[in-house]
């Protein structure tokens, strides 16, 4: 059975990216927001996928009328700080999902939440997150994946949240390495610290992203009901398996992160402790002819060797050879 006729030609709010629907053999149709019920009273195995960038409560009560959306996960789509989790209302499923973008050299991070049920699926998103338009033109050029359903269309959707960590990953190993030579520089720099810390922080977040990530996607890999059939829940579980090495990466890099950092902190002890040790020694050398002249400046009229005739030369040789003794001797011990 084909698709109704399409309904009369209508505007679409600025926050709807797209609103399409596909039939069993994946066949694509754009619709209205207002079409929507019209397709979902024809059970012909068809199904909707509607992309969403921060809409208004307008558009979200549409949806939700449109397909009868529980009211605790429209409640959560209107706000974009909601923790990665995954929630089950009947025979359909509520997602919220963290996202990262480059933006301008600088990571940004959004949301992404998700509602899936047995013939609809609508994505939401909030922040820094790239268009879902290349997965959709990934499924659309395989029908036979699209001929599952919503569950084909999820998997699209996660497959490329996933994916979108990956060249970000890559980023934070590039800055790492880059970053070396300003660690062991012989100079303390002061924005190379800086630089670790930003990196971390970052990084931090990311992981945060990543981590709940892999709980979510096991939970999708044991839904059962029919709503992700075996078929799209191997394809999950390798998108699962995308999750847990991009965090184990994550974790890698960290580790590696908070090394660097220690690195450097005692790079600067130990150049801080030559440097004591080099200012201490030319104390040393100075303290020698000082204590010698403050000795002989005393204004004392019976001194010895005051009126010796070599007492000046004696004098000068004596203080040049204990400068000269402590000298290398400071030099073999390495202060100087």
């Amino acid at each position: 059975m084909s698709l109704p006729p399409p309904p009369p030609a209508a505007s679409m709010p600025d926050s709807v990216v797209n609103c399409a629907a596909y039939d069993r053999n994946g066949e694509r149709r754009d619709i209205t927001l207002d079409a929507i019920s019209d397709v979902l009273e024809v059970d012909d195995g068809s199904f909707v996928w509607v992309g969403l960038y921060e809409p208004g409560e307008g558009v979200l009560d549409k949806l939700q009328e449109e397909f009868g959306l529980h009211d605790l996960a429209v409640e959560d789509a209107h706000h974009a700080h909601q923790r990665p989790k995954i929630e089950t209302y009947g025979q359909s499923l509520f997602i919220a999902l963290h996202t990262a973008q480059t933006i301008d050299s600088h990571i940004r991070f959004g949301e992404t939440h998700v509602f899936v049920g047995p013939r609809y699926l609508v994505t939401v998103r909030h922040g820094a997150s790239s268009s879902y338009t290349a997965a959709r033109a990934r499924m659309e050029r395989e029908p036979e994946l699209l001929r599952h359903g919503p569950g084909a269309a999820l998997y699209a959707v996660l497959d490329m949240v996933v994916d979108n960590f990956l060249p970000i990953v890559d980023e934070f190993s590039n800055a790492l390495n880059a970053l070396e030579q300003d660690i062991f520089a012989e100079e303390f720099r002061k924005g190379t610290v800086q630089k670790l810390y930003d990196l971390k922080r970052e990084l931090t977040r990311l992981r945060m992203a990543v981590a709940p990530l892999q709980d979510i996607l096991g939970q999708l890999t044991r839904v059962r009901g029919g709503l992700l059939d075996e078929e799209i829940q191997l394809y999950i579980r390798d998108v699962h398996d995308h999750a847990v090495r991009i965090n184990e990466s994550t974790d890698t890099l960290r580790e590696m992160l908070t090394a660097a950092v220690s690195v450097n902190l005692s790079l600067v002890t130990v150049r801080q402790g030559e440097t004591v040790k080099r200012l201490g020694a030319w104390a040393a050398l100075l303290a020698a002819p000082t204590l010698v002249a403050s000795w002989y400046g005393m204004n004392f009229v019976h001194m010895p060797e005051l009126h010796g005739r070599w007492s000046y030369a004696v004098l000068v040789g004596v203080v040049g050879t204990v400068c000269i003794v402590l000298y290398r001797m400071f030099k073999r011990a390495r202060w100087l």
